[in-house]
């Protein structure tokens, strides 16, 4: 993959000298890679024997044989340096190279930096080409790390890499496993430092990087300003957008961008429309998905079995039946065999046009003998109604070898949950006859169809036969079981078959799970039903709000306020909401145990939410709060009930009378004021503490309603009626 990217020497001398270099490379490579990062032992005997050898024949091709052939990594670089200090010999950017080799794939990415900063130093013939064949070979034996920093040296050495070495290195850090943002940034800047001008491949590899990391609006900017960079973009750049934007669930924005595309009639390759038009369909955009499709043909591209397949899948998702059937036909004569989940989509848009007799002509006109196409006619036939039909289909299918366990179990289940148990009997009766042996599916209809007919110990029966077995229903089979046995009072039936399930950490729905607790708090267990909610939590059953509630009451109901706070704590911690009920089982809970605190807390809490009770309830809550001097603490909850309409003449006399005795008149004459614009006057009581304010405060009952509302008519009798007292 990566050797395809291997950079070509201008000159064609270094070319024919570097080809005998790769060669010698490649020779040694094996032993290198079984190198790890620590270093070996001394090995004196093969140190002393190559010196020797070199003493008298030490010259650089001499040199790096020897350093080819020595595996003892210590003793290479031992043998390399003495070969330094010897007078007339001068190293090869050949001899580097194969020094700097050794030790990269060793993962010493230290010390060959310092052997790559010494070959710049010594200003080798060939260095520049020695660098590259080193990025080269790193990236191919996925040492990036050490091909980084041969760049980086080459960078500050001052000699210009051009502009494939760096996409090699980009593309590596791309194209791996870690998708390395950061280094491939780092690329890019040395890039820019070495004053190299990026290509379009450059630029696609920033944008691949950038979608990678979710830097969707930085990928897009990017995109924008391409052609600032002297860039055109390609169908790679236009296939990573369309990709990166699909992915992101952006749709909309990528099929903007393949009208830019076609816009500037940019000519995709066959890797766009093989990467494109898959994701399109998967994200229903089908316009889209054909005009593609016919695009690709029309280029003489040859779309393959999965393109024919993700198409006519999209197209009879929406219904367009004409469509697909052309396309499947197309596969037939282009002798592409249509896999058995196109026969499968085919059916189900024949079906779920009403068109049943087609889509049996189809199957038969197709020759088709697979199994699963006609197990979804099945289902077609069963879903319209169509049982005689799909009796006979399934005769026909048992005649050919290709109905299973599945087909069977098809028209059982609608038989079953159509309360049709003697033609499902018969049918068994066939099935056993045929030798298909039954499954969990199969006694997963027959339970169902038990418990419609009210015969749950039928039901029972054979939920022991699936435990033996060690079978499992399927979630709707187990959600009427449960269900059924709590609406006839079977409460130990409904645990019995929630625990055997629980332990398999099957799901259950959430109305039937509230009818399990309802039934074991009606008989007053309520210390077994938080028990089995906190085994719902644990199979990941969703509980509806009822249900908490339904708990909350039996704890308010036995006076275990402290345990209802316990529980409390629990429906909290699993993220679940309260809803105007529970709020109110709490006040009432807390006002019994005379916690004036915690109601407060709790009115606040439920008035925040926006949950107002019944007025009944509301009166009941306010005259407690009001009773313990606290409407104070209550202000904020007060103004979003009376801005809300529920407030009755009691309530308000209550509110404002309250408050007076707190010392909160202003807050007073502002429910007054409300309570006079709705035509109410105050009670008694009320009225002489208006009064008895009034008074206090040195003012007139006249200046008490000289307000904006005074103008009313009914303020005015009230100014009268204060008057004649």
């Amino acid at each position: 993959m990566l050797g395809s990217m291997a950079i070509k020497l201008s000159s064609s001398t270094y070319r024919s000298r570097f080809l005998k270099l790769a060669y010698l490379s490649s020779s040694c490579i094996a032993d290198i890679s079984e190198t790890t990062g620590t270093v070996k032992p001394n090995d004196s005997s093969e140190f002393d024997q190559n010196i020797n050898l070199l003493r008298s024949k030490l010259a650089p091709d001499n040199l790096t044989r020897v350093l080819d052939r020595t595996s003892d990594l210590n003793s290479a670089v031992r043998i390399f340096k003495w070969a330094s200090h010897q007078k007339s010999f001068h190293h090869t950017s050949n001899t580097y190279l194969r020094i700097i080799l050794k030790l990269g794939m060793a993962g010493h990415v230290l010390e060959m930096g310092h052997f790559c900063q010494n070959m710049v130093k010594d200003r080798c013939p060939g260095a520049e080409e020695a660098f590259i064949e080193l990025v080269n070979t790193f990236v191919e034996h996925c040492r990036i790390k050490e091909a980084v920093t041969v760049l980086v040296n080459m960078n500050l050495g001052g000699y210009k890499p051009t502009i494939e070495v760096f996409n090699v290195l980009l593309g590596a850090l791309v194209k791996g496993e870690t998708r390395d943002f950061q280094n491939a940034l780092f690329v890019y800047k040395e890039m820019v430092k070495a004053g190299v001008l990026p290509t379009v491949h450059t630029l696609n590899y920033l944008l691949e990087v950038l979608f990678t990391i979710n830097r969707i609006d930085l990928a897009l900017d990017q995109f924008r300003r391409i052609n600032n960079k002297g860039c055109d973009p390609n169908s790679k750049t236009f296939e990573i957008l369309v990709k990166g934007l699909i992915e992101n669930c952006r749709v909309d924005e990528a099929v903007t961008v393949l009208e830019q595309m076609f816009k500037l009639k940019c000519q995709p390759d066959l890797s766009f429309y093989t990467c494109t038009i898959p994701l399109f369909c998967r994200g229903n955009k089908v316009e889209e998905g054909v005009k593609l499709f016919n695009m690709m043909k029309d280029s003489d591209f040859v779309p393959d079995s999965f393109i024919y397949e993700v198409l006519i899948q999209c197209l009879c998702k929406n219904l367009q039946l004409d469509l697909a059937l052309c396309l499947t036909n197309e596969m037939i004569e282009n002798r592409i065999s249509p896999n058995h989940n196109v026969f499968v989509d085919m059916i189900n848009c024949f079906c779920e046009l009403g068109k049943i007799n087609e889509a049996i002509m189809f199957l038969e006109d197709k020759k088709v003998h697979e199994t699963a196409p006609f197990n979804a006619l099945l289902e077609g036939c069963c879903n319209a109604g169509q049982t005689l039909v799909a009796n006979a289909l399934l005769e026909t299918m048992s005649e050919r070898n290709i109905a299973d366990c599945q087909s069977w179990n098809i028209l059982i289940r609608w038989l079953c949950e159509n309360e049709e148990m003697r033609k499902a009997y018969l049918l068994l009766g066939r099935m056993i006859k045929s030798f298909i042996i039954f499954d969990h599916v199969t006694y997963s209809a027959l339970v169902v169809g038990n418990c419609r007919l009210g015969k749950y110990e039928e039901a029972m029966e054979l939920f022991h036969q699936i435990c033996a077995r060690c079978w499992l229903l399927d979630f709707d089979s187990y959600s009427e079981l449960v269900g059924g046995l709590c609406d006839i009072k079977h409460s130990q039936d409904a645990i019995e078959v929630f625990h055997y399930m629980s332990i398999k950490r099957r799901s259950l729905h959430p109305s039937s799970f509230y009818k399990l607790i309802k039934c074991v708090c009606d008989l007053g267990q309520v210390n077994k039903a938080i028990r089995l909610w906190q085994l719902a939590y644990y199979c990941g059953i969703s509980c509806c709000i009822t249900t908490h509630t339904t708990i909350m009451h039996e704890l308010s109901k036995s006076r275990r306020a402290k345990d209802l706070l316990h529980f409390l704590s629990q429906v909290l911690m699993v993220g679940s909401n309260l809803d105007v009920e529970a709020y109110c089982i709490l006040i009432h809970s807390m006002s019994e145990q005379n916690k004036i605190k915690e109601c407060v807390l709790f009115f606040n809490m439920m008035l925040k939410k926006g949950l107002i009770p019944d007025p009944e309830r509301l009166f009941d809550q306010l005259s407690f709060i009001a009773i313990h001097s606290q409407l104070s603490r209550i202000s904020k909850a007060i103004d979003r009930i009376s801005d809300s309409g529920i407030l009755n003449p009691a309530m308000y006399d209550l509110l404002i009378t309250g408050l007076l005795k707190e010392g909160k008149e202003h807050k007073a004459r502002r429910l007054l004021d409300l309570m006079l614009e709705k035509g109410w006057l105050p009670d008694a009581t009320t009225h002489n503490l208006l009064i008895g304010s009034n008074v206090r405060e040195g003012r007139s009952d006249e200046t008490l309603f000289n307000n904006s509302v005074s103008q009313d008519s009914v303020s005015n009798i009230l100014a009268e009626s204060l008057g004649d007292t």
